[in-house]
C-alpha cells in the first residue's frame, strides 16, 4: 500500500501482459536501432552466424533472414533469462563458446547461383562467337546459346559451406565454368572446327588461361 496526501492508494501490481508488452516494445527498439547502423548489422550477422542462429551471407543489410535469426535468438534468450538472465549480446557469446548450439548440429551450406539477364546472356554469346569464329552471332545463335547457359544455371552454382562455432572454417566448391561450356560447345561446331585450323579458338584459349 502507498499512502498518499488525503487517503491511501493501492499499488497496482504490473500483469504478465504489461510486462510482456514492455518487453516487446524494447526490443523493437533494438532492432530498430541495428536496422539502421551497417555497422551493427554486420556486427550481428556474424555474432548470430557464429552461434547458428543465421545461416546467410555476411551483410551490413538487414533483411527477413536476419530479423528472422534475431526472432529466433531472442526466443532462446528470453526462454533461459526466466531462471537466468543475461544480455543479447551475453547470450550469444555464451552460446558462441558452447560451439554454436542456436541451430542445427552439421555446417551451413549456401548455394549461389548466377542468373544471366537476356542483355547480359547476349553480349556473352556475341564475345564468344567473335573470339572463336571471328564474326558477329546471329539472332538464332544468340537464342540457342543463351538457353543452353540457362539451362546450366544449376550445374554451375557454387556451394559455401559454412564451419560453426566462433572460428569458422568457409569453404567454396566452384560450379561449371559458363563461359568455358559455351566455349567448348562453339568451338565444336564444324565452323568451329574449321576456325581452330585458323587460329581463332588457340587463341582465344590463350586469352582464357588454358592454352597450352
Amino acid at each position: 500500500m502507498v499512502v498518499k496526501k488525503g487517503g491511501i492508494t493501492p499499488k497496482v501490481a504490473v500483469s504478465e501482459e504489461q510486462k510482456k508488452s514492455n518487453t516487446t516494445s524494447e526490443y523493437t527498439e533494438f532492432l530498430s536501432v541495428v536496422a539502421k547502423s551497417p555497422a551493427l548489422i554486420t556486427g550481428y550477422s556474424k555474432l548470430l552466424k557464429a552461434a547458428g542462429y543465421y545461416k546467410g551471407k555476411i551483410t551490413d543489410k538487414y533483411t527477413p533472414a536476419l530479423q528472422k535469426a534475431f526472432s529466433a535468438a531472442e526466443e532462446a534468450r528470453l526462454s533461459i533469462s526466466a531462471v537466468r538472465p543475461m544480455s543479447r549480446d551475453s547470450f550469444l557469446q555464451e552460446t558462441i563458446d558452447l560451439g554454436g548450439t542456436g541451430g542445427d548440429s552439421g555446417p551451413t551450406t549456401v548455394t549461389n547461383v548466377t542468373k544471366y539477364k537476356p542483355e547480359a546472356a547476349q553480349q556473352l554469346v556475341n564475345s564468344i562467337i567473335q573470339d572463336t569464329l571471328g564474326r558477329k552471332a546471329t539472332a538464332a545463335e544468340v537464342k540457342k546459346y543463351s538457353a543452353m547457359l540457362k539451362a546450366v544455371e544449376g550445374k554451375a552454382a557454387s556451394t559455401t559451406t559454412y564451419g560453426k562455432g566462433a572460428n569458422q572454417t568457409q569453404t567454396t566448391m566452384a560450379g561449371l565454368n559458363e563461359q568455358q561450356y559455351l566455349v567448348d560447345k562453339i568451338s565444336g561446331t564444324d565452323e568451329g572446327k574449321a576456325n581452330k585450323v585458323l587460329g581463332f579458338y588457340e587463341t582465344f584459349m590463350n586469352a582464357l588461361g588454358g592454352g597450352r
